[in-house]
């Protein structure tokens, strides 16, 4: 079972379908919407945001999901699905994937990854997890803690790692030729081309957010392009 789902993904582009409490779109009836139509797009998996999201969305659409569950703490910035409550709701959300910080950053109430991992593990054994990271040496303990899928979501989101605009394509090269464990291209991913490149570099499956599901970032880019031209 397990491998099977994880094949679903292969040379996939997973789709990610999130949006903030002050975000113009946000609202489980948007986001399972805009699922249903990546579905019909052709991707391989939707990547989506709490519990309720993740239960709409699973009510509608038939594609794996990756669940996580953005919660922020007082003594910490890990703040995907930083605690094993979180996983929890996750879990009874119908989540297929469960996407957690993989950082080496301090968690809530002074836990570590490994710890967080062995809880898990404990109580929900068959759960698939999906380590988001942001250097090549926090997918290698990942990888040993074993972890079934590796991300490169948090690259350039953590103080230690590359700051870009562009996706981290180096990172997904250096962890995916260890043949370890299959790994996503996540992170700033804004055209084909970059999409592709990442699949060059050896990604298992590829995951586009902003580009796809975030209109409002969408037209940013856009209306920059217009004022640094300066068109008279």
């Amino acid at each position: 079972m397990k491998q099977s789902l994880i094949e679903q993904l292969r040379n996939g582009c997973i789709v990610s379908c999130q949006a903030l409490e002050h975000e113009p779109l946000f609202g489980s009836n948007i986001m399972s919407a805009m699922a249903v139509a990546a579905e019909m797009g052709g991707a391989a998996a939707i990547r989506a945001n709490t519990p309720k999201d993740i239960a709409a969305i699973k009510a509608r659409c038939s594609l794996p999901v990756i669940g996580l569950y953005k919660k922020h703490y007082p003594d910490s910035d890990v703040y995907i699905t930083p605690t094993i409550k979180e996983v929890e709701e996750l879990v009874a959300a119908g989540s297929d994937f469960i996407a957690l910080d993989a950082t080496v950053q301090p968690r809530p109430n002074g836990q570590d990854f490994r710890g967080l991992l062995q809880e898990i593990r404990a109580a929900y054994p068959d759960v698939m997890l999906v380590a988001d990271v942001s250097t090549y040496e926090e997918g290698v303990l990942a990888m040993e803690l074993g972890v079934d899928l590796i991300s490169t979501t948090m690259s350039g989101y953590t103080p230690y790692s590359p700051q870009r605009e562009e996706p981290d394509i180096g990172l997904v090269e250096r962890l995916a030729v260890l043949n370890r464990v299959p790994v996503l291209a996540e992170g700033r991913i804004w055209t084909v081309d970059e999409m592709l490149r990442c699949f060059e570099a050896g990604a298992f499956a590829v995951v586009v957010g902003t580009a796809i599901t975030r209109p409002q970032e969408i037209t940013k880019r856009f209306v920059k392009a217009i004022l640094s031209r300066n068109f008279g």
